[in-house]
């Protein structure tokens, strides 16, 4: 009886691994649409088009067996949420009739219409999306790796599943010193992910009575404190109200974890190096487009991302070919916001495509970023592709404001998992031409 139990067990394993793989077939494998990610971008994108395709005939690349809400692990990192609520099975987020390949995509060829994954397998396709994300880079910055995995050395990073849960705790366990958080030298998903646990831990010292004992310091590549100047104003009243030092054109170079001491970069002199100590350092590691991408020379621009249109999101080169979300060349802020606006473009633009039609689709630049400025505190800004300010609501968005905070909480995750997700939420455009009366702003 235990021998015919341990057979029909291992007969439903292997079952279980030809449904969501090509790895066990050593057959190559063709597919009308080709998704190449299984994030936010590439799970919006099945579900628009689970509904017009019959089972068999879409397929998702996608390695990883949980897929993560990742502006949440902001929230995470201030103990505002738990990680596990910010994760649900793969197979769960993606339509019944899409196939899932569990595997990376190692090289991408367009002119033959297909790509190469990491057991060998060709996968042909005749429309493709690329929505593989960013690459964390941490192992760029030299002992930053080490920091991130061995306990005591204050050092946290939100931007991975790995290590977000190590924020919190620092912040616990927090009595005195330099309190440092840090945006790096490259593009970056969430851009305003970074100075946001700044706000949140220095909110979270107060409240525990050891402000005083604690020096905040902002350290950011840029030379602005955020992009849009209606938001950056609002900005610099908060960290000069709070006592934040913000050093503009600074980048983490190196960390020495032993001795606690964080090296930064004067961009604007390059030569100039800076030591500083810290009790808890908070790092945005540098990013990067996916290493198979930035191989494939014809499909991509001078830094790795996908060379698109920025209007309808279609490749310049092969017409078959769009991309969204963090991996496209679109010169947009890279947030959750503006992949739900970007995946109403693609998904009208590829079936005017399929249907020879011309496309029509416009993608305005939308980006939105939460800004949590502390427990309770939000300012919501929203902007587009010439950074102005594109807000959905008829007041002024450059306050901290508790609304906005309690969307960022308890309204958005839900919005993500049952609405973008499901292929409805298509960012909020429609909402604002109702709030706004259909005005132009």
């Amino acid at each position: 009886m235990l021998a015919l139990r341990g057979q029909v067990y291992m007969k439903n394993s292997i079952l279980r691994c030809l449904s969501t793989s090509p790895s066990l077939t050593g057959e190559n494998q063709k597919y009308k649409l080709l998704i190449v990610g299984g994030g936010s971008a590439g799970c919006t994108m099945a579900a628009k088009f689970g509904k017009h395709f019959k089972k068999g005939e879409i397929a998702v690349i996608e390695p990883a067996d949980t897929h993560y809400y990742q502006p949440m692990f902001t929230l995470v990192g201030g103990g505002i949420k738990k990680l596990s609520e910010c994760g649900k099975p793969m197979r769960t987020v993606l339509p019944d009739k899409v196939k899932w390949i569990k595997g990376s995509v190692t090289e991408f060829k367009p002119h033959n219409n297909s790509v190469t994954v990491l057991n060998g397998d060709e996968i042909t396709y005749d429309f493709m999306i690329v929505a593989a994300g960013l690459q964390l880079n941490y192992e760029e910055i030299p002992g930053l790796v080490e920091a991130l995995n061995v306990p005591n050395t204050g050092v946290c990073s939100n931007y991975s599943y790995k290590y977000v849960n190590r924020t919190y705790e620092i912040l616990k366990q927090f009595k005195s010193g330099n309190a440092i958080f840090t945006y790096p030298n490259t593009p970056v998903k969430c851009p305003g992910a970074p100075q946001k646990i700044c706000y949140i831990a220095e909110d979270y010292f107060r409240k525990n009575g050891i402000r005083d004992k604690v020096n905040i310091i902002y350290n950011t590549s840029l030379p602005v404190l955020f992009g849009v100047k209606k938001y950056a104003d609002a900005l610099w009243k908060v960290v000069e109200q709070r006592d934040i030092k913000v050093n503009l054109r600074r980048n983490l170079v190196k960390i020495k974890p032993k001795e606690k001491i964080a090296v930064f970069q004067n961009l604007d002199v390059p030569e100039e190096l800076t030591e500083m100590e810290y009790s808890m350092l908070h790092v945005a590691p540098p990013m990067s487009a996916p290493n198979s991408l930035k191989k494939s020379k014809d499909l991509v621009n001078d830094l790795g991302f996908v060379n698109v249109n920025k209007d309808t999101l279609q490749h310049f080169k092969y017409g078959n070919v769009f991309a969204l979300g963090d991996c496209s060349a679109t010169p947009n802020s890279k947030t959750a916001a503006s992949v739900a606006a970007q995946s109403d473009i693609v998904y009208q633009n590829l079936l005017a495509l399929m249907e020879k039609r011309p496309l029509k689709g416009k993608y305005n630049g939308y980006a939105s970023c939460p800004l949590v400025t502390g427990y309770g505190k939000c300012i919501l800004a929203e902007f587009d592709y010439d950074l102005n300010p594109l807000e959905t609501f008829p007041i002024s968005q450059d306050k901290e404001m508790w609304l906005m905070y309690t969307m960022k909480k308890d309204l958005m995750p839900p919005l993500y998992w049952y609405g973008m997700l499901k292929g409805v939420w298509n960012g909020p455009g429609a909402v604002r031409n109702i709030l706004h009366l259909n005005m132009k702003k």
